[in-house]
């Protein structure tokens, strides 16, 4: 029967993954957490950045991707010339695919999550 699984399949089941507060307040910097189930459609990264610290301008040709801040402050630099943008635990913003994008942390450092559809992996095959 359509939709049903058969008894060799097994019904994909949703699964706790972290702690998301208790790593967003921890020490470590960096990658924190990120998505690793085999079979999935969206990757997905818990970042902290030390008080300071931060992530070079840079542009995603291909993938929207959200933020969402989880602890600390800082700011999204917004675009060529764009004014910054504050970030503070609670702000979800969308970064469309193509725009320029920076994140710096405030005084207290700045944890963050992301989210993005999956990219396909490397391929290795003949050029064309």
């Amino acid at each position: 029967m359509a939709g049903v699984p058969q008894a060799h399949e097994e019904e994909p089941m949703p699964a706790p993954l972290c702690d998301v507060d208790a790593l967003a307040t921890a020490s470590a910097t960096g990658v924190l957490w990120k998505l690793t189930e085999s079979g999935r459609q969206l990757d997905a990264n818990l970042v902290r950045l030390a008080p300071g610290h931060r992530i070079a301008p840079h542009a995603e040709p291909d993938l929207d991707v959200l933020v969402l801040v989880v602890s600390g402050a800082g700011t999204l630099g917004a675009g060529v010339g764009g004014e910054p943008l504050p970030l503070a635990a609670g702000s979800l913003f969308w970064l469309p695919h193509g725009s320029t994008r920076g994140i710096t942390a405030g005084d207290d450092g700045l944890a963050y999550l992301t989210v993005h559809r999956r990219r396909p992996g490397m391929r290795i095959g003949r050029a064309r």
